[in-house]
């Protein structure tokens, strides 16, 4: 048996932890550990329970050298995909100790670096792809056809303009993941900000002829923020909505008063962005606030969209403490809607 005193430290562990005898049974599971592999091991032979190839050679090896070994382990807690780092060491008293360190976090920070690396590289290469062939035939067939000339130089300032909107959306999400955690110190009169935001989308909105419904609370709120990102909040949902929505129909901009919100338990504010456009498709619309994440990737592209304005949404309304909201039907237009507190 463990000694207590070792079984009394590995129990009070917060993560997996077990020891196995020179017998190859397993003597001591903490509690997190029978979360990871399921109860009844306690006796049996450690292959019964740790059935992970690279695993067992290390501990095999350990029983025979007693030297220290690690080894990385994946497993399943709760449908979730869990990696750990295994320590394989002996204690004084020839128990073999495992010590399961999870780095489940690195291995998704990983994953999400090496994701969005591949992503940005696609969505540069594709205009920039255009943009050599372009030149190359203006170079060559279409240098003397100025009609070609005009035709192509057009795409290419289309495909440039949307390779810089892209770099100008990586450095905003940029700069907004790292001020996440910092909270706003100043006072911001969610009235005229959004009274802004529509003012600074005038060209697209003559372009669009949506009916707009303004819905403003009669008195000015105040809250703590910071104006040019809730500006940039509010732009990217109106500009969602006048891209997406039905050429001409309505959109519903409203503002209420303060109200005691249970979901953020405190009084806030909510700002509703309401278009009559065709509607999400319910699947989608957990994952819209991820990177690059579109429902309809070429329509997206073709109205501009760089597939990061509702990810910059998400890091800005979580710096401001609030929620952020979709609620949409295919044929019934879309919602959105935010609930920011107010200090």
């Amino acid at each position: 048996m463990v000694d207590p005193k070792l079984s009394d430290i590995l129990g009070i562990l917060p993560f997996p932890a077990l020891a196995i005898t020179a017998e190859e049974k397993i003597s001591f599971m903490n509690v997190m550990a029978m979360q990871l592999f399921g109860q009844g091991l306690i006796g049996r032979h450690y292959v019964n329970a740790l059935r992970y190839p690279n695993l067992l050679d290390a501990i095999e090896a350990t029983l025979k050298d007693k030297e220290l070994r690690n080894a990385r382990y994946q497993g399943t807690i709760a449908q979730r995909e869990v990696v750990y780092e295994v320590s394989c060491n002996f204690d004084l008293a020839d128990h073999l100790i495992l010590i399961f360190d999870d780095k489940s976090g690195i291995e998704d920070a990983n994953q999400m670096r090496r994701d969005f690396i591949a992503n940005v590289s696609h969505e540069l290469k594709t205009p920039l792809t255009a943009l050599i062939g372009f030149v190359e035939t203006l170079q060559a067939t279409a240098k003397d056809d100025p009609n070609a000339r005009e035709q192509f130089l057009a795409i290419m300032k289309s495909e440039a303009q949307r390779m810089d909107r892209l770099i100008a959306d990586l450095l905003s999400l940029s700069r907004v993941e790292a001020s996440e955690r910092v909270r706003p110190t100043q006072r911001v009169n969610l009235k005229d900000a959004v009274t802004e935001s529509i003012e600074a989308l005038v060209p697209l909105i003559e372009k669009s002829n949506p009916k707009l419904v303004i819905e403003l609370s009669k008195s000015p709120i105040e809250v703590m923020g910071e104006g040019d990102q809730l500006r940039q909040v509010f732009i990217n949902l109106l500009e969602n909505a006048i891209k997406y929505g039905k050429n001409g129909g309505v959109i519903t901009i409203s503002l209420s008063e303060p109200y005691y919100e249970p979901k953020l338990r405190k009084d806030a504010v909510s700002l509703s962005v309401k278009d009559e456009g065709i509607g999400i498709d319910p699947i989608h619309i957990p994952r819209l606030t991820e990177r690059f994440y579109r429902v309809d990737t070429h329509r997206s592209r073709e109205m501009g969209g760089t597939g990061l304005g509702l990810a910059i949404v998400k890091h800005i309304m979580n710096r401001h403490r609030g929620r952020f909201m979709i609620d949409s039907t295919l044929g019934s237009g879309t919602e959105v809607k935010l609930l920011l507190p107010v200090y």
